[in-house]
């Protein structure tokens, strides 16, 4: 298998994206296509003492920033080392492309260089997060901030099938992000979204409350992308402010101190557990190739993941389950209208 990487993609490039890249050509058994600067990549390896075997690199000078417009990436940065990486992929020339760069450019890259997969409305953005007991999938997190009713059931439908081959939850649990629990609740979207969902072939649970996201009540939550985007930065922003908080108490004095040196593995293993560096990053679903977003600090052991989930995605046959269940659905729709 070969993934295509964004070399110069987010806050840590390139250095902590090599280092990612040949740790995980040594424990992924994976082979790598670099796009970026050629002799920034071979300097910057060899001062450090990188590995390049099994990877090889297509130059680029270009870079887009996390300053840049999206649009930048079909226009002034159509030569990027993101969409030069995006034109490989949609070559045939890797099996899958992944980035830390620019959230926006890479959606509207995923959308006009690898188009969607036929019958998907819009592309969408799907962290998986840690929660009280293991994780779920948040989609949209923010790719589409107006939404039709479709669009959330075709995410509920493309987020079951990616939790079920890549995380390997057998069955997840669909729920839709809600302001309640019964079903009347919310505006015109959440209704026709829920109604939607009922009859789709997932396993919907129906409406959640944002306070039962970090508890156990779901595999999958769909949002529109601004609740969902909304929900994303205040769950991160509650869990980094809480950490701090409990570091304070525990650091606060001598006393405390003794205290904490007590459950100190409790609490790094806390601390693992809710730490979304472990799932790397974000996949792009909806597009017609596997085409996945790293988180933008990432470090080596964060890139890394998010190769090991990008393989997954690969393996899994996901964008192949997403188009047979979408022409399903069509064709079920198709019949009930004609009768």
């Amino acid at each position: 298998m070969k993934i295509i990487v964004d070399a110069f993609g987010g806050d840590n490039a390139p250095l902590e994206i090599l280092k990612g890249c040949a740790d995980a050509v040594r424990e992924l058994d994976i082979d790598i296509l670099l796009t970026g600067d050629e002799s920034i990549i071979r300097k910057v390896a060899q001062e450090n003492e990188i590995s390049l075997d099994r990877m090889e690199i297509a130059h680029t000078d270009s870079v887009i920033t996390m300053e840049d417009h999206a649009g930048d990436i079909m226009k002034s940065k159509n030569n990027s080392s993101m969409a030069l990486g995006l034109k490989k992929l949609a070559a045939g020339e890797g099996d899958a492309f992944i980035s830390a760069g620019n959230s926006g450019a890479l959606i509207v890259g995923a959308t006009l260089i690898i188009k969607r997969i036929k019958g998907i409305k819009r592309v969408a953005f799907s962290p998986v997060i840690p929660k009280k007991e293991g994780f779920f999938m948040l989609i949209d997190s923010g790719a589409n901030v107006d939404c039709k009713p479709e669009m959330l059931q075709q995410f509920g439908i493309m987020g079951s099938i990616y939790v079920n081959k890549v995380m390997g939850v057998e069955n997840p649990r669909v729920a839709l992000a809600n302001i309640g629990t019964e079903e009347h609740k919310g505006g015109e979207l959440q209704h026709e979204a829920f109604r939607l969902l009922k009859e789709s072939p997932v396993n919907f649970i129906g409406n959640i409350e944002a306070r039962e996201i970090p508890y156990d009540a779901g595999d999958v939550i769909v949002a529109d992308g601004f609740t969902g985007n909304c929900i994303l930065k205040l769950y991160e922003g509650v869990a980094m402010c809480m950490m701090g908080l409990i570091k304070d108490i525990f650091t606060k004095n001598l006393k405390n101190k003794i205290a904490a040196s007590l459950i100190l593995s409790d609490m790094k293993e806390l601390k693992k557990h809710m730490d979304y560096n472990e799932y790397g990053g974000a996949p792009i679903m909806g597009a017609s190739k596997p085409v996945f977003k790293a988180h933008g600090d990432s470090k080596a052991k964060t890139f890394k993941n998010a190769l090991r989930l990008t393989k997954a995605y690969v393996e899994g046959n996901v964008v192949d389950e997403i188009t047979r269940s979408v022409a399903a659905l069509k064709e079920a729709k198709t019949i009930s209208e004609e009768k």
